[in-house]
């Protein structure tokens, strides 16, 4: 049996009962690694201090940067922190940033979702907003709540189709998708506010706000979007043709990197 391709799905700090120090990563970015891209999803901590990113991309042949909770901290994007924009992950800030940027320079699958999207701008000089609702003109892109103020109980609601998003002609994603008009989910509050030096912008909602990016110059595959794609990309069309183009690139990186192992075991 060919031995599947691994992707690093990245880990994020959480405490359980308040105490207990755990990285954790959402079930449904594993299973659309899993059973959509095809790949066996490795989870590893995003932390520095726990992950060594050299040893990491010698074992995993794509990298996957998940939505999280915490924020980006203001502070690498030259910006005031504010308590009503917590919490932060500073080791995960810390390992993301250096993981994008070391990737992209070697041409190993990358793909962001959500925190995962905006990290990749922040990883080039780009700078967020915390909250894209108040800008003049933004829709609010946080999850449905009811009116007590509790987030929507019914996932289907929480992650239905919210807004459309236009894609830019005979860019990456027009490509990948077949269209260049989508609509996506939208979970977040934090968003793109500066494009980074090297962030292509390739999709943008009906509000202004940024939802799609490529890494220009990149070698390999280097694409990130807004929406959480990892919901539903066994069923969803648009979400399905991500992750079977993110599986694509990195079978492909796989079979590159042990061409030579094959060769000598041939020899001898």
């Amino acid at each position: 049996m060919a031995r599947r391709a691994v992707v690093g799905v990245i880990g994020n700090a959480h405490l359980v009962e308040n105490r207990f120090a755990v990285q954790h990563v959402g079930e449904r970015n594993l299973r659309a690694v899993a059973e959509v891209a095809n790949a066996l999803p490795l989870m590893f901590a995003g932390d520095p201090e726990i992950t060594d990113l050299e040893q990491l991309l010698e074992l995993v042949d794509g990298i996957l940067l998940t939505g999280a909770r915490a924020n980006v901290h203001p502070a690498h994007f030259n910006t005031e922190p504010n308590p009503r924009h917590e919490p932060y992950d500073p080791a995960r800030d810390a390992m993301a940033l250096a993981l994008v940027r070391t990737c992209v320079d070697r041409g190993v699958p990358l793909l962001g979702i959500c925190r995962g999207f905006q990290e990749m701008n922040v990883a080039y000089g780009g700078s967020l907003h915390p909250e894209i609702r108040e800008l003049p003109g933004r829709m609010n892109h946080r999850m449905p709540r009811l009116p007590t103020g509790e987030i929507h109980p019914d996932a289907e609601v929480v992650f239905a189709d919210r807004h459309s998003v236009q894609l830019s002609q005979g860019g990456e994603f027009e490509k990948l998708f077949g269209r260049d008009l989508i609509r996506v989910n939208s979970l977040h509050g934090q968003g793109i506010l500066v494009p980074g030096e090297r962030v292509v912008i390739e999709g943008i909602a009906e509000d202004g706000t940024i939802e799609a990016i490529r890494i220009e110059g990149a070698p390999g595959f280097a694409l990130g979007v807004q929406w959480h794609a990892e919901y539903d990309p066994q069923r969803n069309p648009i979400n399905r043709a991500l992750f079977l183009a993110f599986g694509a690139a990195i079978a492909a990186y796989r079979d590159h990197r042990h061409k030579p192992f094959a060769g000598l075991r041939r020899s001898g």
